[in-house]
């Protein structure tokens, strides 16, 4: 039996053939009282502060965001070691799990779509999520992708990973915003690259065709990882459940497909609430600019802080800020979590290259979402689920990034799952 690794606390076992011994149940951990008091009083304190002064819609969104980290952490849901499970060893239970996530998501945002649905006064503008088309984006995704097996975390996993007390995580986010800031000083260097509109499916064959086009390419990528998973063999994932019976819900790790349905549900609830597809890392350009003028810099001279959304968006409290409030929302809710389930802890060890390689993904990551226009979050999933193209062509890209990934983890002394792990 061996662990994968997770930056998370993620207890996923690789479990192998009937020669080896079956995972044995993890005791429960005792509650994490202090944390769990002060997730607690925060989550409460700044949902009813933003409720109160800024209104219910971004009261609400700041409760998704606190919802999407209670799923996130209880299910250990990976995009980053799906990814690299599949890539490594072939084993496509993550990206099965995607599939159902995307196949939630897409159901709900078709709905929504096509009835024109929307609360607190908004309406769905599927055309704001079509990604354009170009090399930024092959660029983009494919930088995101590296950086991602360097940091050990996407960008909802750094997030919840956070939240969580993971200290090495905290690295990355700290790349993450630094990358970010990275982009929006140089903008002019990183625009003006050849690249074509975005296709949305439904302005071709509606919603329900669009929504159909994409049910169907994600039950191929189904069938497709299990024929690939057969023929390579690897040693499958198994959560072992740090709690049993009705415990589990609270304390306990959630089955993967129940935290993808989860997840879908609520990325379709902050389609209804914003009008928009629920997004990452966008806020940390924000965070970032923000930072910078507490110590006296001037971003908003910045060319990309000039433009007239950008700029309305860094005059106004990230408390009105749809991504902040569910960003800020994931860290709190994955923080309630872990204390609740006993795994709150902060590393105080930390190898050199280990953090190195957190900081570094970080950058790549802040760079590449910025180009790419999105992450697995705003770009992979954003834009499968409202029909773009350049939602499926940011996720082949990113598949060959995790390959170049794989490729850099060893220089950092990042193992990389492999067939051999199956030794009892």
């Amino acid at each position: 039996m061996a662990t994968t690794d997770s930056p998370a606390g993620e207890r996923r076992l690789l479990t192998f053939p009937t020669s080896c011994a079956a995972p044995v149940p993890r005791p429960e951990d005792p509650v994490r009282i202090v944390p769990l008091i002060v997730a607690g009083l925060l989550a409460a304190g700044l949902t009813a502060y933003v409720w109160a002064t800024h209104g219910a819609k971004f009261g609400v969104l700041l409760v998704l965001g606190l919802l999407l980290g209670l799923a996130l952490f209880h299910s250990r849901f990976g995009f980053t070691s799906a990814w690299r499970q599949l890539i490594a060893v072939g084993n496509g239970e993550g990206l099965r799990a995607h599939a159902l996530l995307l196949g939630t998501a897409a159901t709900l945002i078709a709905l929504i779509c096509g009835t024109g649905a929307g609360l607190f006064g908004s309406a769905p503008v599927p055309v704001q999520n079509a990604g354009a088309i170009g090399l930024a984006l092959f660029v983009g995704a494919t930088l995101f992708a590296i950086g991602m097996q360097l940091g050990g975390a996407c960008a909802s996993g750094t997030l919840f990973a956070v939240g969580s007390g993971q200290s090495t995580i905290v690295l990355t986010l700290f790349g993450f915003i630094t990358g970010s800031v990275f982009y929006t000083w140089g903008y002019p260097v990183f625009t003006g690259w050849p690249q074509v509109s975005g296709f949305l499916l439904s302005d071709h064959v509606g919603w329900f065709g669009s929504w159909a086009i994409t049910i169907a390419v994600l039950v191929a990528i189904v069938l497709g990882t299990r024929v690939v998973q057969r023929r390579r063999v690897p040693p499958p994932m198994d959560v072992v459940p740090t709690a049993r019976g009705f415990a589990r819900i609270f304390r306990g790790s959630w089955p993967l497909l129940v935290g993808a349905v989860v997840l879908g549900v609520l990325a379709g609830a902050v389609y209804l609430v914003s009008g928009g597809i629920w997004g990452v890392t966008s806020a940390f350009s924000l965070w970032g600019a923000k930072i910078l003028q507490v110590f006296g810099l001037h971003p908003e001279q910045w060319e990309f802080w000039q433009q007239k959304a950008n700029a309305a968006s860094l005059g106004k409290p990230i408390w009105q800020d749809k991504t902040s409030l569910t960003d800020i929302g994931i860290m709190i809710g994955a923080a309630v979590a872990a204390a609740a389930a006993g795994a709150w802890k902060i590393h105080s060890s930390i190898p050199w290259r280990t953090a190195v390689a957190a900081i570094l993904g970080g950058i790549l990551m802040g760079i590449g979402a910025r180009l790419a226009g999105g992450c697995n979050i705003g770009a992979y999933l954003g834009g499968i689920s409202v029909g773009s193209l350049h939602g499926w062509l940011w996720g082949i890209f990113a598949l060959f990034g995790t390959w170049i990934g794989l490729k850099l983890r060893p220089l950092f002394g990042l193992g990389n799952p492999a067939p051999t792990d199956s030794i009892c």
